[in-house]
């Protein structure tokens, strides 16, 4: 087991090496829709691509969840294939958000000889989930009606 230290310099090194090997930007939070973003994700067991729908009203972050659940066939057959759709996803904050995300298992950022899986992994599915978002985004954003 690492310090928290160790941890820490450990996850700086594995996001630097990263952005040095797809040295490009990335959509994440400007999607123009507020507390709708896309994000990386990884820890000592898995890497994850994920949306992440998290408006404070119910109602909204719904509304917005259904609108990718109505595209959940074109995603998966034209974009990315094995997506876990959850509707209501706890943090571990508490938080209750919507989540949409495609994982890896088996790999994890203190283990170097992963990385270039991880980083693979990651610009695959990013790129696929940020095209199909920039292909998308006017139907996705269109919610008040």
């Amino acid at each position: 087991m690492y310090s928290r230290e160790e941890s820490q310099r450990i996850k700086r090194e594995f996001w630097v090496a990263f952005a040095e090997k797809y040295p490009r930007k990335w959509v994440l939070y400007d999607t123009k829709i507020k507390d709708f973003s896309f994000k990386f994700y990884v820890d000592n067991k898995k890497a994850q691509v994920l949306i992440d729908i998290e408006q404070r009203s119910d109602e909204k972050r719904y509304a917005y969840f259904e609108k990718l659940e109505a595209l959940k066939n074109i995603l998966e057959e034209e974009f990315i294939k094995d997506l876990v759709f959850e509707k209501n996803y706890t943090l571990e904050s508490g938080k209750n958000i919507s989540r949409i995300w495609v994982e890896k298992s088996g790999v994890g950022f203190s283990n170097r000889n992963t990385w270039d899986t991880i980083f693979d992994f990651f610009n695959e599915n990013m790129h696929a989930l940020e095209m199909f978002y920039l292909e998308y985004d006017e139907f996705i954003k269109d919610v008040e009606n």
